[in-house]
């Protein structure tokens, strides 16, 4: 450290701690990501015509309330398709469950299987299911 001040040496110093935290600090955001990491069940309708905006809303009601129905919903998002690019599909959601297997029972869930019976007739889907 010949030839350096004291405050070269402090300034160089806090430099490296704040380097050191920002590393342990992504390092842990990455860590936590992969702790949080589920399955996600995404999904897209197109209404079929003569579908109402009740039918809509009741649709988006009856997905909503599987949140605290369905074993190992882990978070529910539903409702309007914003996006420009939707090609039709004008409402969706995102369900984000703990695991593969909590998703992988969730289809025989007799509250999903109530919704089928009268929401089946009323869309045309498209589904994506990924862990991530």
């Amino acid at each position: 450290m010949a030839g350096m001040t004291r405050r070269t040496v402090v300034g160089k110093g806090a430099i490296a701690l704040a380097a050191s935290l920002t590393a342990v600090g992504s390092s842990k955001r990455a860590e936590a990501v992969t702790m949080t990491a589920g399955f996600f069940h995404v999904f897209a309708f197109q209404w079929k015509p003569g579908t109402t905006p009740e039918q809509i809303e009741k649709a988006r009601q009856a997905i909503a309330a599987f949140q605290g129905v369905i074993p190992g919903l882990v978070a529910t998002h539903v409702g309007a398709n914003l996006s420009e690019k939707g090609k039709g599909y004008t409402f969706g959601g995102v369900m984000e469950f703990a695991d593969q297997a909590s998703f992988d029972a969730y289809p025989g869930h007799p509250a999903h299987q109530a919704l089928l019976v009268w929401l089946r007739p009323l869309i045309d889907a498209v589904e994506l299911d990924l862990k991530a």
